[in-house]
């Protein structure tokens, strides 16, 4: 109903889990993208309601610009054929739903495939056979509705045991074809890591290694939707109670994108919407109970200003920690970072904008940089310098090729850069500062990585010491200890901080003696967060 619109509204606008993606948050693709999800998710609802063939064209419109902004695009057309689904065998097949369904996929189908990433994918991958497998089904049961009203009881039996016979033993014998030829591409590695968390960690270290992938723990969904994540089960209390078709619909989405969202830890955005959504029907079923002027059968004699009191609240405090964790979390630059001392006083680390600013006014605008490629769209639009790998992930080859010259010894990776006409190399260390998010502690993926590619070179259980353990300093393993990664970071480290200091990060004892022949030392930032090598 309109309240539970509204209350929606106002818990999407405030939500941090969608802040932390859009244009008041980190801007990306998913800015414009989650707006679509949701317009798509409801001009499909509409559709379905009112059985139109223009508010599905319409929706077939607005999948097309999802597709076009982001590859979350196969959420949708996945759910909505599972609805479908789940509606014909519920026994819920209508006109309204086959003129949705059929009117979406057809034209949803041959916008999404003008889209030069997606091509031809609709017709042979295996994300989207669902939606084909369910638009040839609807086919098949309006043809068997329309058998139904022309023949008798019994002959519309016989037909439909021979008919299901038929076209499942057809549709099998065309899948196994299709797939023994190569027609029908297998499933990808990032599907199979939504299904088996430890997959990609095995076989695509690569998507395992970004911080977004991991899976969610508990504090991190309390922090992106606070009490929602409490009123969310109420609102499917309160859908299956009705069970229209719009509300089988959002039990579908409520159930799929949780468990994502579970899995990976960046999921949380397209879970954040159905919370927002069904918290507003909780919020609004409670409004509806007891603040009328004839409250229904069984519901508590409660004072009206209590109910009210309790409700403002609740909506009172979750305003608050979306505005403390937006300002907090949301609003900084990623190149800055802040922190406060003991007497609270805010203090600015700017060491990456200060090793950008130094290699555009230092270096020549055709030298290249070699870092891991966390950091290669930031090098390129702040430095305005070339990278050997940047945030596209597509390559991973060249991704593996920068682990194993961080992994190698001084002088094959020496040798390998200047192969690949590196001049200079940035490393990222967060010792001095405690700054956990540096290139020793996203060495192991680096090595993972590089092994995936060049086994022969790379292997990761060289890089443990005797005692299993991944240990920098004198106690690391021989190929730690030589590595390229672990002298760039430690060279002359222990005549700033003295021999008896401490890796703040990682609570060890530094090496005692770091040496380079084949680099030189170019530039350290203020707090040696970034180390720039020639």
């Amino acid at each position: 109903n309109e309240t539970a619109g509204l209350l929606a509204a106002a818990f999407m606008g405030v939500a941090p889990g969608y802040i932390s993606r859009s244009v008041a948050g980190s801007y990306d693709n998913e800015g414009i993208a989650i707006f679509l999800l949701v317009l798509t998710f409801w001009l499909w609802l509409r559709a379905v309601r009112v059985g139109s063939a223009m508010s599905a064209a319409v929706c077939a419109l607005s999948y097309f610009y999802m597709v076009s902004a982001w590859g979350g695009y196969v959420f949708i057309i996945n759910l909505i054929p599972l609805h479908v689904c789940v509606l014909l065998a519920m026994g819920r097949f209508s006109n309204r739903l086959y003129v949705a369904y059929s009117t979406f996929y057809a034209l949803g189908t041959l916008a999404s495939m003008q889209i030069p990433f997606v091509g031809f994918q609709p017709t042979f991958t295996s994300e989207h056979m669902a939606a084909l497998g369910a638009f040839g089904l609807i086919q098949v049961v309006a043809a068997a509705y329309y058998v139904r009203a022309r023949v008798t009881a019994v002959q519309f039996r016989t037909f439909v045991a021979c008919a299901a016979v038929l076209v499942a033993a057809l549709l099998a014998c065309v899948l196994v074809v299709l797939s023994m030829r190569g027609a029908v591409a297998p499933w990808t590695g990032r599907f199979y890591s939504l299904w088996d968390t430890a997959y990609a960690k095995v076989h695509i270290p690569i998507i395992a290694s970004v911080s977004e992938h991991q899976p969610t723990a508990w504090p991190n969904f309390f922090f992106d939707l606070n009490v929602l994540i409490w009123l969310f089960p109420a609102g499917i209390y309160f859908s299956f109670r009705e069970l229209s078709d719009n509300h089988v619909f959002l039990i579908l989405y409520s159930v799929f994108a949780a468990y994502f969202a579970g899995v990976m830890v960046r999921l949380i955005l397209t879970l954040t919407p159905i919370v927002c959504v069904l918290a507003g029907v909780a919020v609004a079923n409670v409004f509806e109970a007891y603040l009328s002027h004839s409250p229904g059968p069984g519901v508590a004699q409660v004072p009206r200003a209590a109910i009210m009191g309790a409700v403002l609240f609740l909506l009172c405090s979750f305003q608050w920690h979306s505005s403390w964790i937006t300002s907090t979390a949301y609003s900084s630059p990623s190149v800055v970072l802040a922190s406060r001392g003991p007497d609270g006083s805010h203090h600015i680390i700017d060491d990456f904008r200060e090793a950008y600013y130094w290699l555009r006014r230092n270096t020549e605008p055709h030298e290249r940089v070699l870092s891991w490629w966390d950091y290669g769209y930031q090098l390129a639009g702040m430095a305005d310098r070339p990278t050997l790998v940047d945030n596209n992930t597509w390559n991973n080859t060249h991704i593996a090729t920068v682990g194993r010259i961080m992994a190698s010894d001084e002088d094959t990776a020496y040798d390998l850069a200047r192969r690949h006409d590196v001049d200079y190399v940035l490393v990222v260390f967060g010792a001095m500062l405690g700054y956990s998010g540096d290139d020793i502690n996203k060495f192991l993926w680096m090595i993972r990585i590089a092994q995936g590619v060049y086994p022969n070179y790379v292997r990761e259980q060289d890089f443990f010491n005797s005692a299993g353990e991944y240990a920098i300093g004198d106690t690391a393993s021989k190929a730690m200890r030589e590595s390229l990664l672990h002298k760039l970071c430690y060279y002359r480290f222990g005549d700033v901080m003295g021999a008896q200091a401490f890796d703040r990060v990682r609570k060890q004892r530094l090496p005692s003696s770091v040496t380079l022949h084949n680099f030189e030392e170019a530039y350290t930032t203020e707090n040696w967060m970034v180390r720039i090598y020639r």
